[in-house]
């Protein structure tokens, strides 16, 4: 086995948790402390959103689809502001403060964001379109899809209208609502066109469909809505391209994506999946934790669960997984997203390798523990 995987240096595992790729960063929370995201220290007020007084009596030609939108959803676009405690160089705690968005989906109070707003917040303060900040609830989380629901103790708000991403249509509008760099610009409108659809990012060894939009997303805009021009949500704000020399690139979480995660995070907390119950590298991740791994295909096998999937089958560390049902696996995305288009309890065809000779597994795919999520 040392032949095939041989470990560099301890220390490189300390800058292993720098996993997403370097051209694809979160549009993230707009970070900063307990005072340097108050309108009252920037000197900004921020921006009251547009009445129906205000659209009402305007002519066709300024009634575009960014005006219809920003009407109709933009009362449902809050601000996500997430308390957390870091340590300073000499390890004393220090408040952070991060802000992000979020869209109400339900009158009773329920709002989806993306799980990077939230992640690692103490407390959660949900600032609404009408001038409220109310006390956030998590949920549940789905780090994932990169999808959350927070909920307010609130009744009556508004909420918005999901629309069917599978129609989309590139080149359509696209607009973009949400909180860029804060609360002192909240419920910004920016405005594009849907540049592609299903388009497949590998962040964090996982693999991602994204509606693609050249519609402009900041930091901050991470968990706001894309809109259609019916008025309708079409997607989550997520991810952009941060790049030099590329701009106009902004990915969206799919609604019909959306809607699944959230279904299921309402019913359970979290999103149950299935998992084979093994930890698995390839020539690119094993180099991120220090490790030089010697193959020419397939995904080595590091670490099985014995009383998992695999390990029931008969697997062990060391092997080498070659397919899942017959289609090559070779890297730790193609893996993942072989066993995500099953179901659990359903079976699958392990090809693997063991010594030089090739093998097959059959493997009943179980629950993913929540510690493994």
């Amino acid at each position: 086995m040392k032949s095939l995987f041989h470990h560099k240096k301890h220390a490189a595992l300390a800058g292993a948790v720098m996993l997403a790729l370097a051209a694809v960063s979160f549009s993230g929370c707009s970070a900063g402390n307990a005072t340097s995201s108050s309108s009252a220290s920037s000197g900004i007020m921020a921006a009251a959103p547009a009445s129906s007084a205000q659209t009402e009596g305007i002519s066709d030609a300024r009634n575009t689809p960014a005006v219809r939108a920003a009407k109709a959803i933009g009362p449902t676009v809050v601000g996500i502001t997430n308390k957390a405690v870091a340590r300073d160089w000499f390890n004393n705690p220090v408040e952070t403060e991060g802000v992000g968005s979020g869209v109400i989906f339900r009158k009773d109070g329920y709002i989806v964001t993306n799980n990077h707003v939230i992640d690692g917040a103490k407390e959660l303060i949900v600032s609404l379109a009408d001038g409220r900040s109310l006390k956030g609830k998590l949920v549940g989380a789905d780090p994932l899809t990169d999808l959350a629901v927070v909920k307010v103790n609130a009744s009556d708000l508004p909420e918005a209208v999901f629309g069917d991403s599978d129609k989309i249509v590139v080149g359509e509008p696209a607009i973009a609502i949400g909180n860029p760099m804060g609360l002192e610009f909240q419920g910004s409108v920016t405005s594009g066109v849907i540049s592609a659809l299903n388009r497949t990012l590998d962040i964090s060894d996982r693999r991602v469909k994204l509606l693609q939009t050249d519609a402009a997303i900041s930091p901050g805009n991470s968990g706001g809505a894309l809109v259609n021009a019916d008025g309708q949500v079409i997607g989550i704000n997520s991810a952009k391209v941060a790049a030099s020399g590329v701009e106009g690139m902004g990915f969206a979480i799919p609604i019909n994506t959306v809607r699944t995660v959230v279904e299921e995070i309402m019913d359970k907390g979290y999103v149950a999946r299935p998992y084979l119950g093994v930890s698995v590298f390839d020539p690119n991740t094993a180099a991120r934790y220090g490790y030089q791994l010697n193959i020419d295909k397939g995904v080595f096998i590091f670490k099985v669960t014995l009383n998992g999937p695999c390990g029931k089958a008969g697997l062990q560390r060391g092997d080498i997984i070659l397919k899942v049902d017959g289609k090559e696996v070779n890297t730790v995305s193609d893996l993942r997203g072989a066993v995500g288009e099953h179901k659990i309890g359903e079976t699958v065809k392990i090809t693997y390798d063991r010594n030089g000779s090739e093998d097959t597994a059959d493997v009943t795919l179980e629950e993913m523990p929540q510690d493994n999520n």
